[in-house]
C-alpha cells in the first residue's frame, strides 16, 4: 500500500505539469446530483458507483469521474478554447459480488486530469503529447483508438435508421452488440401479439406500447445485413499493431467500407501530428477496438497507458474525444460560448505513478 501523502506527492507533480500546459485548476463537487449521470450512463452506472439519497436534493452519488462535473462547468460559460486540470479522489465500485477477492481494488483513488476544450484539430495530439512526456520515464506501453471510424462504419452498414442506431447504441457492450449483428443478420420471424379486452399494465403507456409493438412487427420486414458486412465489420475490430501498420490495414479496409475514409484520413493525420511532436508512432500501439473498453462518453480518439509488468493493473492513464457529452450536457447550460465546443481530455492515477517509482 503505498502511503497518501507519497501518492498525493505525485498527483502535485503530475499536476504542475498541467498547469505548465496552459491549465487553470478547479475543484468540482465531490457530492454530485445523480439525475444527470443516470441519464447520460443509464441505470449501468448504480452498479459501479455510490449512491444515496438526500431528504432535499433528492439522489446524490459520489464522484465517479471528474469529466462530467468538469464539462457542466464549461458549459456554464467558459470561453474557447479552455484547458483545465484536477486532483482529486474519485469513488468507483471495483469489484462485483459477495466474496472479497484476493488483490481488491481501491474504491477510493486519486485522479490528476486534464480536460482541453478547442476547435483546433490537432488537439487530439496535443493531449496525447502531454501525457506521453509526463509518463515518459515509467516506460508504460501506450494504446490508441478512436471510436469514430466504429461508429462511421456501422454508420455505413446498408440496415435502417432503426437498426443502425440499435447498433450504435450498444457498441460499447461487445457481447450484446454481437448479439444484435447476428439477429440483423438473419431473417426475423413474425411477431404475433394477442388482441383482446384485457387491461394495459407496467409502466407503459397505451401509445408507447402501441409503438413498440409496431415495431417489433415492422422488424420482420428488415432487409437481412449480407455476411460480407459483417466480416468487414469484425475485420475491422480486429486491426491491431503499431500504428503506422494498422493505418495501412484501414486504408485498405477503406476501399471496401467508404463510409470509414474520413476518419481513416483523420487517423492518418492525428499520427502525424503526435510524430511532429517528437513521439516514433511506431512505438503507439493502434487497436480499433480499444474505445469499446473505455467510458461510453468517448466518440473519438482514445488512449491508455498501462504496465506491462503489472498487467492486472488497471490503466495507469487514459482518456480520449468526447464531443458529444459537450453537446448533450450543453444543451441546459446558460448560453456559455463553450456550449457544444469539441473537447478531449485524460486522467492519470498518481497512485500507480507512486508505485512504479
Amino acid at each position: 500500500m503505498i502511503p497518501r501523502t507519497a501518492q498525493h506527492a505525485h498527483g502535485r507533480r503530475i499536476l504542475d505539469a498541467f498547469l505548465a500546459a496552459g491549465a487553470v485548476e478547479v475543484a468540482p463537487d465531490i457530492l454530485l446530483p445523480a439525475e444527470t449521470l443516470l441519464d447520460l450512463y443509464g441505470e449501468d452506472i448504480r452498479a459501479r458507483a455510490y449512491v444515496t439519497t438526500d431528504p432535499v436534493r433528492g439522489e446524490v452519488m459520489l464522484r465517479p469521474d471528474f469529466t462530467v462535473p468538469v464539462v457542466q462547468m464549461h458549459m456554464a460559460g467558459g470561453a474557447e478554447p479552455a484547458r483545465y486540470c484536477y486532483l482529486g479522489e474519485v469513488f468507483r465500485k471495483q469489484d462485483q459480488g459477495d466474496t472479497r477477492p484476493d488483490h481488491p481494488r481501491d474504491n477510493e483513488y486519486l485522479q490528476a486530469g486534464f480536460e482541453l476544450f478547442s476547435r483546433d484539430p490537432d488537439a487530439d495530439a496535443e493531449l496525447f503529447a502531454l501525457f506521453h512526456g509526463i509518463l515518459a520515464p515509467l516506460n508504460l506501453d501506450a494504446t490508441m483508438g478512436d471510436m469514430d471510424l466504429l461508429l462511421d462504419a456501422v454508420a455505413g452498414l446498408p440496415l435502417s435508421d432503426a437498426r443502425r442506431a440499435a447498433l450504435a447504441h450498444h457498441i460499447w457492450r461487445p457481447a450484446r452488440f454481437e448479439r444484435m449483428l447476428d439477429r440483423f443478420s438473419h431473417p426475423a420471424a413474425p411477431r404475433q401479439f394477442a388482441v383482446n379486452g384485457a387491461p394495459w399494465t407496467g409502466q407503459r403507456s397505451r401509445d408507447e406500447m402501441h409503438a413498440r409493438i409496431a415495431r417489433l412487427q415492422a422488424d420482420a420486414h428488415e432487409p437481412v445485413l449480407p455476411t460480407i458486412w459483417r466480416e468487414r465489420l469484425h475485420r475491422l475490430f480486429s486491426i491491431a499493431g503499431p500504428a503506422p501498420g494498422a493505418l495501412d490495414e484501414l486504408s485498405v479496409l477503406a476501399e471496401h467500407m467508404p463510409a470509414i475514409a474520413e476518419a481513416v484520413d483523420r487517423l492518418a493525420a492525428r499520427i502525424a501530428a503526435i510524430a511532429a511532436r517528437g513521439i516514433d508512432p511506431a512505438r503507439v500501439r493502434f487497436d480499433a477496438s480499444h474505445g469499446r473498453r473505455t467510458m461510453e462518453y468517448y466518440d473519438g480518439m482514445t488512449f491508455s497507458f498501462i504496465s506491462a509488468a503489472n498487467p492486472d493493473w488497471p490503466p495507469v492513464a487514459s482518456g480520449g474525444r468526447y464531443d458529444a457529452l459537450t453537446a448533450v450536457l450543453g444543451q441546459g447550460a446558460g448560453g456559455g460560448q463553450g456550449r457544444a465546443i469539441p473537447a478531449v481530455g485524460g486522467i492519470i492515477r498518481p497512485g500507480l505513478v507512486a508505485a512504479l517509482c
